[in-house]
């Protein structure tokens, strides 16, 4: 583990850049402005193949295989315009009042992956170009939402709005600036001063990030793991050293940031694993003045749908998805999904909301699930 001394605003060179092969940019998002940035960043990377289509559809996705395809659609960014479904903000407790989405689609190979069975076709990146629109969502709804405004315990945070249900935001943000974009403009209070932005990510590309006046007003939260879990899972993300370095980088610069330890696994010897973990992130943030760090924590789980998916995608995996040694948890609509059994979970809480406060006291847990 890298000294907390060492990993100061100086050391931000990203280890993880996703750069596409492919660009499509369809003909509705073709001429807006947001676009136009994107082609640039993209043209900065290098990046040699960026078609304008014909039409809205994004065709020839497929290959021979449902291989092919994954590694092909993984390969892709579509910059597309988002859905009038898409611009509504949408509930989602208990991480924020409400979802905004600047992208959907992920370039990493997240073995447990959550958006398996929750996206339809192949995985490709969609950015959003109608960038003014996605964001003006905040506008309408701030000031609503039971989540965290109005909340004792969360009402400091103003009305939330999480910007990476269904991507990696800092992930795609060197070939998209939608990120620094959104941060921009509620940093300088064009939403008003009681709103905040929170997105998780697994990259480490902050050093546009530590530049932009945020206002106090984002908070970036990274997804860790034990070792054994992310260096056998999290294919195409920064490594945890690099992970941490970037959160104190990003706390340094006055972010308000948080952990998202998930998906946590009783893998062997996981107390160790996960006390390592913790003392790691303890030595990551010392002697940061006016620190705000919260932590969330979210057990491994999975669905049908989501496990044949997995499994396509990645047919040799090791993640446990033996419907034998789980739990069934039904939804009230009917749907199943698996969690671990109680007695697992029970000592995993247990064990998590006790070190959590010994080793890194200055987290506020905001939730367990």
């Amino acid at each position: 583990m890298t000294t907390a001394q060492e990993m100061d605003l100086t050391t931000l060179s990203p280890t993880r850049l996703w750069v596409p092969r492919h660009v499509m940019i369809t003909r509705a998002a073709a001429d807006l402005p947001h676009t136009a940035e994107i082609i640039r960043r993209c043209e900065i990377a290098g990046v040699d193949d960026i078609r304008i289509l014909p039409g809205n559809a994004l065709t020839g996705l497929r290959g021979a295989t449902e291989r092919e395809t994954y590694a092909s659609a993984k390969n892709t960014l579509a910059v597309v315009v988002a859905p009038p479904s898409a611009l509504k903000p949408q509930p989602i407790p208990p991480s924020a009042d409400w979802r905004i989405d600047l992208a959907k689609g992920c370039p990493a190979h997240c073995q447990y992956c959550y958006l398996a069975g929750s996206l339809q076709g192949p995985p490709v990146t969609r950015a959003y170009a109608n960038l003014d629109e996605v964001l003006g969502g905040i506008r309408t709804h701030a000031g609503r939402g039971s989540v965290t405004r109005g909340t004792i315990d969360r009402g400091d945070e103003g009305t939330t709005f999480e910007m990476s249900c269904y991507t990696d935001p800092l992930g795609i943000e060197s070939v998209t600036g939608s990120l620094a974009a959104a941060i921009s403009r509620v940093g300088s209070g064009e939403f008003g001063s009681d709103v905040q932005l929170r997105f998780t990510t697994k990259f480490d590309d902050v050093g546009e990030l530590v530049t932009l006046d945020h206002g106090r007003r984002t908070r970036v939260r990274f997804s860790v793991n034990a070792a054994e879990v992310a260096n056998r899972f999290e294919g195409g993300t920064a490594r945890m050293p690099a992970r941490l370095a970037a959160l104190r980088a990003v706390a340094t610069a006055g972010y308000r940031v948080g952990l998202t330890i998930a998906p946590i696994m009783p893998v062997p010897d996981w107390r160790e694993q996960y006390g390592a973990l913790l003392d790691d992130i303890s030595e990551a943030v010392a002697g940061i003045d006016d620190l705000d760090l919260t932590a969330e924590i979210i057990t491994h789980r999975f669905t049908p749908a989501s496990k044949e998916v997995l499994l396509s995608w990645y047919p040799r995996t090791k993640l446990d998805m033996d419907e034998d040694l789980w739990s069934q948890k039904r939804s009230k609509f009917g749907g199943v999904k698996y969690v671990y059994p109680k007695q697992t979970m029970t000592e995993m809480r247990q064990w998590f909301t006790e070190e959590l406060e010994r080793r890194l006291p200055a987290a506020r847990l905001l939730y367990w699930t």
